[in-house]
């Protein structure tokens, strides 16, 4: 088989979403029962996330238009008030953003040729003197479990704990090291590797965040972004190993990186406690007692669907073949590519298009021959590039609270759920102090417990899971901001972005 490079995937819609925040701290905001656009809201949240649509793009600008995650478009209206619908015109609805060296926006009415200011609560287009009131600070909306790819390099960002530099050398993000936690703090943002150290001004990695793990961010449409130190250092890679550093003299766009959700990588383990392995370029089996780069699959799935697409380090994914073998050499459009993927108590059964259930043959390879699916067609599975969880659901990210003594669901940053595997699909969650999760009897949630409990992870889409927790329920977000187990189904609210 010839050699597959990796492609990166294109920033998915959600990767491409932000937040604006008006110069006195409030974000823009959709205003469900009002027909309303207010800036008001303190918090990230749903009504605070607009998908920014561009018609055209220069360096320094482009015609974009703002549109709600409930399907609504911002609109300008001729007295310069904001309301949100359908635009009636070619142009109605469109602004002119243009990109700032501060890393802020302005947005300015296509049609009036007015700016899109905030008084601190109302939001209004009547100006055309450009002003700080016109200036709006976007912020990247997508997960905070984030990759970092250099489109120049065709590499991503590593940690290296053991030298304590970051790196933009890998050609696969499939390692733990390639994801970080992106922060963002009175306007500034701070990059925390998955050891938990930050990367500073002075290149290396520190244990705290401070004044120097704090880099102002430019953000354009379609997921780039770049870091400066905000006294013209520019964060890119440098020299032969492309050290990720500040500097005074990128080239050509070198500053530039895409930022986008860190995908899920996992391990596939058999009754045999072999771990799926691809041999010999394009062959799977179940051979190998230890996890080794080829033993890593991306797990592609859509949720609005239950098939799965499971793609290896060599780029291409596991298909169905003849005689019922399964081989690594598919393609992304491939119908062959898609299996259909049922849960039983932690363990993945998968499904192949001609309907049999996939196997581990006598000589040891993955096929697809079983009718009926039994023990031989459960894989156990593990995350391979995630040590630990941050949760996100409809409220907000899960964490704890000075003003309340259980878990809270409606957090603006995360706090990290360490995972302590004990069997296949089966985790204790520690909180980041040592102790563990315990739960109450009315199914709340407490950090501090002295013993673990079980918790079974089940994955619903490519970065979306659900938990299963001790006391046989689904976790699930609660409006009024406590985390809750207490459903017996799988709504909207007990699915968790990780």
């Amino acid at each position: 088989m010839d050699e597959v490079e990796w492609m990166p995937r294109q920033p998915k819609a959600k990767d491409l979403r932000v937040g604006l925040i008006s110069w006195a701290g409030s974000y823009l905001t959709f205003e469900t029962y009002k027909n309303a656009v207010t800036a008001t809201a303190k918090g990230l949240g749903r009504r605070q996330t607009w998908e920014i649509l561009v018609s055209s793009k220069h360096d320094t600008q482009a015609v974009v238009r703002l549109r709600s995650l409930q399907g609504f478009y911002l609109l300008c209206e001729a007295d310069g008030s904001l309301c949100y619908g359908r635009p009636r015109t070619s142009h109605h609805g469109c602004f002119l953003i243009h990109f700032h060296r501060s890393g802020k926006w302005t947005l300015q009415c296509l049609i009036s040729g007015r700016y899109l200011e905030s008084d601190g609560e109302d939001v209004f287009c009547t100006s055309r003197t450009l002003s700080a009131y016109h200036m709006w600070t976007p912020r990247p909306a997508l997960h905070v479990h984030v990759i970092l790819y250099s489109p120049l390099n065709h590499c991503y960002a590593r940690a290296d704990p053991t030298m304590g530099r970051v790196w933009v050398d890998a050609p696969v993000p499939c390692l733990k090291e390639c994801g970080f936690l992106l922060h963002f703090q009175d306007g500034y943002y701070h990059l925390e590797t998955s050891a938990h150290t930050f990367l500073s001004h002075l290149d290396g990695l520190v244990s705290q965040p401070s004044t120097q793990t704090a880099f102002h961010m430019q953000v354009r449409p379609g997921g780039f972004v770049a870091l400066s130190d905000g006294e013209g250092g520019m964060l890119y890679p440098q020299g032969t190993r492309l050290l990720l550093s500040l500097g005074s003299d990128p080239h050509g766009g070198e500053e530039w990186l895409i930022l986008q959700h860190c995908p899920t990588w996992v391990s596939l383990r058999s009754t045999t406690q072999k771990f799926l392995t691809v041999v010999y370029d394009v062959d799977v089996c179940a051979a190998s007692e230890q996890v080794t780069p080829m033993s890593l699959f991306q797990f592609e799935c859509d949720n609005k669907s239950p098939t799965l697409q499971l793609r290896s380090a060599n780029g291409c994914y596991l298909a169905q073949r003849r005689h019922r073998t399964v081989m690594a050499d598919g393609h992304q459009l491939e119908a062959e590519t898609f299996f259909r993927m049922y849960w039983h108590r932690g363990r993945i059964i998968l499904q192949s298009p001609s309907g049999c259930f996939l196997g581990i043959a006598a000589n040891g390879l993955l096929v697809a021959s079983a009718t009926i699916p039994g023990p031989n067609e459960e894989f156990g599975i593990q995350l391979a590039n995630r040590p630990f969880l941050a949760l996100r659901g409809r409220y907000g990210y899960v964490g704890t609270s000075s003003r309340h003594d259980l878990l809270q669901c409606n957090m603006d940053q995360p706090d990290c759920i360490y995972l302590l595997p004990c069997r296949q699909g089966i985790y204790h969650f520690q909180a980041q102090g040592g102790s563990f999760w315990s739960i109450t009897p009315f199914g709340t949630f407490r950090p501090w417990g002295k013993f673990a409990f079980n918790f079974c992870i089940e994955l619903q889409g490519s970065n979306l899971l659900t938990v299963l927790a001790p006391n046989g329920f689904y976790m699930r977000s609660d409006r009024s901001g406590t985390l809750l187990a207490d459903s017996t189904d799988i709504t909207k609210e007990c699915v968790w972005e990780f």
